[in-house]
């Protein structure tokens, strides 16, 4: 939501109607004399309905209006006449209807809470000489504060004794691995760490999950993985103890927060998160007098212009190989094209809410799905040799050798291209959104790892487990990260140290992206059939792509099995 130059998404607008309620619930209560201010009232909670999209009527809004009924339906009834609020019929056969704010309301509103976040941006949390869209409402944005490093003294040796992780194989948590075991040897010891690649890592996080005797305490789930884990209740909710744990939700991006979330609860903390973005050759942009591309048709010409197959130069390299790789660029080729592989109803940090998971719509077999393969043959025709069979090292490998004018990365992996002594690309790479098919909105998936607890775990040991996973993600740890080369940085806090920033342009970049309110997290929507839906894409989108098979065919059957799997798998009542 826009007005001016003030950029509110819908998550920091919910955030001040918090705020708002909570200023003014002291003055009600406290002054003497005060009375509630039903007006007040009936806007906040008018515009908060309808960010919720939560039906309201008006008996409900009279009772949260705190006024008489007869004081209420009168004001509810002015503001409908003065074109304030608008008459949602229920549906052809019901006389009645909900309410909800007009758009003059919420315009007007929007303004003023455009106003409420300059002013305390000023006033709290924004850095000297940035302008009130760097601050995030509700975010820890203070001004040149600087985190101190981890110390071994955050946490107590009784909580960190005999935790035992599950977890994925890579830099990043080799690197947490090593953190832990330094702070004493007889605290944290390497072998309570078992590292697992993807493929293996699901399938013993079913193990873990299930068999008590695993003896693991935090098992690391691919963000997709959650809604199967959660709803076969293999997972322990974390809403009864998040509150006394030293984690603060609002210092996360409110994206990345709720990618721990399922049904309305809170299963798993981001201890990562990645981004999936566009790598391109300044230097080779500059030389050709090139644009950087925004768009699908954009990006293919520049390819096209800069690939030059007699010098070993390529216009693109992506993940093309056959299964997993595949299927996560057609999906995030499907979200440049503003669709996705199930019907989502809104997509907001919350989208989650908004949806039945066990009545899933299917949309890979759409135009948007067509437009995506579309582009991904395009893509064969200017991409290194051997692209059908890069995934994400070998794709980046490519590109860090000099071979690819741009490519698809993730960050976490794109941070190579400065840190690594081998990069023939570094200090000339542009780090940009990915291009969007014209006239779509941009978004950037965001991919990463929680951090959850088995369910069989008991109430008190799951409480020093989760103050130890709170200080694995406390903004110290993640800090030591970005500057040993890893771009994480969920967090506001994070993102708002200078020396954080000063370490990878990626932080910063990614930090904007998320206040632009360009992430997503339904391009790769965790439902119980994630898995063997990228199994079956896998095949089927590689066999469009290399393989001749028709697309519209390849989509179709591509939907057809996602079907019967889902079927095949809905909770036996």
């Amino acid at each position: 939501m826009t007005r001016g130059n003030t950029t509110l998404s819908d998550h920091e607008l919910s955030r001040i109607i918090d705020f708002l309620r909570g200023i003014r619930a002291p003055f009600d209560q406290d002054l003497q004399g005060a009375k509630p201010d039903p007006y007040w009232n009936i806007v906040l909670e008018l515009v908060d309905s309808h960010l919720q999209q939560k039906p309201l009527d008006i008996s409900s809004l009279i009772d949260l209006s705190q006024a008489s009924y007869g004081t209420g339906n009168r004001m509810i009834v002015k503001m409908i006449d003065d074109g304030l609020i608008v008459k949602v019929p229920r549906g052809p056969k019901h006389k009645t209807g909900f309410l909800a704010p007009s758009a003059q309301l919420i315009e007007s509103f929007i303004a003023y809470a455009s106003r409420i976040k300059a002013h305390l941006a000023k006033t709290f949390g924004l850095r000297s000489g940035a302008e009130t869209d760097e601050y995030y409402f509700g975010g820890s944005y203070f001004a040149a504060h600087i985190i101190a490093p981890v110390q071994g003294g955050d946490i107590s040796s009784s909580t960190l004794r005999n935790l035992h992780f599950l977890l994925h194989d890579d830099n990043y948590f080799g690197s947490m691995r090593n953190m832990w075991s330094d702070f004493r040897n007889d605290i944290g010891r390497k072998s309570s760490f078992d590292l697992r690649p993807l493929p293996a890592l699901y399938e013993q996080a079913k193990l873990a999950l299930t068999d008590p005797s695993t003896a693991y305490d935090v098992v690391a789930l691919n963000m997709p993985w959650l809604g199967r884990f959660a709803d076969e209740d293999l997972l322990a909710s974390l809403d009864e103890i998040l509150p006394s744990a030293a984690i603060n939700p609002l210092d996360f991006h409110p994206s990345v927060w709720s990618t721990g979330r399922w049904k309305g609860k809170q299963y798993g903390i981001p201890i990562y998160c990645t981004i999936e973005i566009l790598a391109a050759r300044k230097d080779l942009f500059e030389q050709a007098a090139l644009a950087f591309p925004h768009s699908f048709d954009d990006t293919i010409a520049a390819a096209r212009h800069l690939h030059r197959p007699e010098k070993d130069q390529y216009g693109i390299s992506w993940n093309g190989a056959r299964g997993m790789p595949i299927a996560h660029s057609f999906m995030f080729f499907l979200a440049s094209s503003q669709g996705s592989i199930i019907e989502i109803p809104r997509k907001t940090e919350n989208w989650q809410d908004g949806f039945d998971p066990d009545n899933l719509r299917l949309k890979i077999n759409s135009e948007e799905g067509l437009a995506a393969l579309d582009y991904m043959r395009q893509l064969r025709e200017v991409s290194p040799p051997g692209v059908e069979r890069f995934d994400g090292e070998a794709n980046l490998d490519c590109f860090m050798a000099g071979h690819a004018a741009m490519s698809y990365a993730w960050t976490m992996r794109a941070a190579k291209l400065e840190h690594e002594l081998a990069s023939k690309v570094k200090r000339r790479v542009a780090y940009l959104p990915p291009p969007v098919l014209k006239g779509r909105q941009v978004t950037a998936p965001v991919g990463g790892f929680l951090l959850t607890i088995p369910s069989y775990v008991t109430a008190e040991r799951k409480r020093e487990i989760l103050n130890a996973i709170a200080w694995m993600a406390s903004p110290e740890a993640m800090k030591a990260h970005v500057r040993n080369g890893f771009p994480v940085a969920p967090r506001f806090s994070v993102c708002a140290d200078p020396e954080a920033m000063a370490s990878s342009p990626i932080v910063s970049f990614v930090d904007r992206m998320a206040r632009r309110n360009e992430l997503n997290t339904w391009s790769r929507p965790p439902v119980r059939a994630y898995v063997d839906i990228e199994r079956i894409l896998g095949e089927e989108i590689f066999a469009a792509v290399f393989e001749g098979k028709a697309p519209k065919q390849a989509l179709a059957d591509a939907e057809n099995a996602a079907y019967q799997h889902i079927k095949a798998d809905l909770p036996k009542l």
